[in-house]
């Protein structure tokens, strides 16, 4: 039998004054979305190429994604909240949640908007979760912000908001009408989401899990934000226990993804984004 021809790769153009850049903000750059979008920019022949940059000054950086035609930037903590007043136009997306992820610049015009919000939304619905389970959500940054408000706009009423430190926990539980739970308080839920580092390869809770045996094997669906490892202990916990996952491996390929068509006007096919993201966490 013979093997399908694998697809043909365009050829990229050579660098030049017209290639477009792409960048990211963060305080802890990573080489993630570096490889994500720079290999799909050379599988699909686009004069386009991505680099990663932290910054002391994010008045400073915006204004020269403005000043200087920077096509897209992404923006990753501590900066999601604080590009809000450094943009022309709040999509819906990041309006909502008070967070940012990704700026697109028209001639000098920057909207922004929150791909991992639109990200998680299409995983609660790919994966079929029922509205009428509880939801427990650990963490209170502005990816827990970004995570809580998909699920509550995609119907789930009932959730709890569990986190280690109190005035945030409460206030984004206020935020999006769910009950707030110390991490030292019994908290359980149908659907446990992990929005911390707890689990995150290089971290100093690299080996722990996010939530406890009980409460994994009480749940049916486990969903861990930490992209790298893509198997968290988390998820292989939950694996063991025969409990549904979702991954961040998922959520960065599908937010990657979105930001990636934003930025080029051009959308990636599924075995595209998969290869990409398999590239990126190499």
């Amino acid at each position: 039998m013979t093997e399908p021809a694998a697809p043909e790769r365009r050829r990229q153009p050579p660098l030049s004054k017209d290639t477009r850049l792409c960048i990211s903000l963060a305080g802890r750059p990573s080489n993630i979305g570096t490889r994500f979008h720079n290999h799909l920019y050379e599988v699909l022949g686009l004069d386009f190429i991505y680099k990663a940059f932290t910054t002391t000054d994010i008045a400073a950086a915006i204004g020269g994604v403005r000043a200087l035609g920077i096509r897209g930037c992404s923006v990753s903590m501590p900066f999601k909240e604080d590009v809000l007043s450094l943009v022309d136009e709040v999509e819906p997306s990041a309006l909502g949640i008070r967070s940012v992820n990704t700026i697109v610049n028209d001639d000098g015009r920057l909207t922004a908007s929150n791909t991992d919000f639109l990200a998680v939304q299409q995983l609660i619905r790919e994966n079929g979760l029922d509205p009428d389970d509880p939801v427990l959500i650990r963490g209170s940054g502005g990816m827990a912000s970004a995570v809580a408000a998909a699920f509550r706009d995609a119907g789930f009423h009932s959730g709890t908001i569990m986190a280690r430190n109190g005035d945030t926990g409460r206030a984004l539980a206020e935020r999006v009408g769910y009950s707030y739970a110390d991490e030292g308080g019994a908290a359980a839920g149908q659907i446990l989401v992990n929005v911390t580092p707890i689990g995150m390869a290089g971290g100093p809770e690299t080996e722990q899990h996010a939530f406890g045996s009980e409460a994994i094997r009480r749940a049916h669906t486990v969903f861990d934000v930490v992209a790298l490892p893509s198997e968290t202990p988390l998820i292989k916990a939950a694996r063991a226990a025969g409990v549904g996952v979702i991954t961040g491996a998922q959520v960065i390929a599908l937010q990657a993804a979105e930001q990636f068509h934003r930025y080029t006007g051009v959308r990636p096919s599924p075995e595209q984004v998969a290869e990409a993201s398999a590239v990126s966490r190499a």
